[in-house]
């Protein structure tokens, strides 16, 4: 169990530093290094994780945590913390002495403008992977559309989007199963 935690530590270092925007930007590749590399979860079950962890309170980055702990219990979930967080948390340290020496230069706008499309489209790609990773095929996939665009475009609350795309995914799956 040691060497699986230090190859999940390995996995989730490199996986800190590139979640600009939040942890969310680095969910592809998590699910591409958890799932297609090495095999430690099914898609369906990567899929479940990332649920889980949206409906925890914290933040986005916990569901490095609860793959850990799935894949090698209770030192999986501190190797994939620590992995996640640490490199992180000291990369910061040092950018906010810096950044708040040169408060308001021309290169803190040019890369904050700069990296805003960039954690854009690592948001997009995560959703991208999560909706094929997605188990219940173009019922689910519609749902989760229809349910992102209702959030995006009405000021409709999620807990009654929730109760209704649920209905609605129910309805439509036995009537195909029918």
């Amino acid at each position: 169990m040691p060497n699986l935690a230090w190859s999940i530590l390995l996995v989730f270092a490199p996986l800190s530093l590139v979640t600009i925007g939040g942890g969310q930007s680095a969910v592809a590749d998590m699910h591409r290094q958890i799932v297609d590399v090495h095999h430690w979860m099914t898609a369906s079950q990567f899929v479940d994780a990332f649920a889980i962890s949206r409906m925890a309170p914290g933040p986005g980055s916990l569901l490095a945590t609860l793959i850990g702990w799935q894949v090698a219990g209770f030192w999986g979930a501190v190797a994939a913390t620590v992995g996640i967080f640490g490199p992180t948390a000291f990369l910061i340290y040092g950018v906010a002495h810096l950044w708040s020496r040169y408060e308001g230069a021309r290169w803190q706008k040019a890369l904050e403008t700069g990296l805003r499309p960039v954690a854009a489209g690592m948001i997009l790609a995560a959703t991208y992977v999560l909706i094929q990773a997605m188990d219940g095929g173009w019922i689910a996939r519609s749902t989760a559309l229809v349910s992102t665009a209702l959030l995006m475009l009405t000021p409709v609350n999620p807990i009654i989007l929730i109760g209704a795309g649920a209905a609605c995914f129910m309805g439509l799956h036995t009537l195909a199963l029918i």
